[in-house]
């Protein structure tokens, strides 16, 4: 992890939902993010930090209500094993500020090449058409 900020310092870069999100480990309503049926060509990434995490070559319409990808950009995330809610699942983190993005899930049956489906908050990316 590249950047270290206080709890004080991420309060003030980031709107609240962001922060939620982000730092707290929060997620949005299914279906009220603005990237969930977005597919411009670009590139997402952290909306704490700004390293690039996805291509939109990558994203799907997995039908979830949050915006999913079949895979990142090499190095981009890091997975943790979180046990919350009483379940097992793989969070996904930025791996540059440890910036919570979602979950991923395998074995869905999603017509993807990795078989695995990203399923990341809006709220914790920004999309930029410059990097494509």
């Amino acid at each position: 992890m590249n950047v270290h900020k206080t709890e004080e310092e991420w309060r003030a870069i980031l709107t609240p939902k962001q922060f939620e999100v982000l730092r707290e480990k929060g997620t949005e309503y299914a279906g009220s993010g603005e990237y969930n049926k977005h597919f411009e060509s670009g590139v997402y990434h952290c909306a704490g930090c700004g390293a690039p995490l996805y291509k939109s070559t990558t994203k799907f319409d997995s039908g979830c209500g949050w915006p999913a990808f079949f895979d990142a950009i090499p190095g981009a995330i890091t997975r943790h094993t979180d046990k919350s809610w009483g379940m097992t699942r793989t969070e996904i983190v930025c791996s540059n500020c440890g910036g919570h993005l979602g979950h991923v899930f395998k074995g869905e049956g999603h017509p993807t090449p990795t078989d695995e489906r990203h399923c990341v908050n809006s709220v914790s990316l920004k999309f930029s058409e410059s990097d494509k």
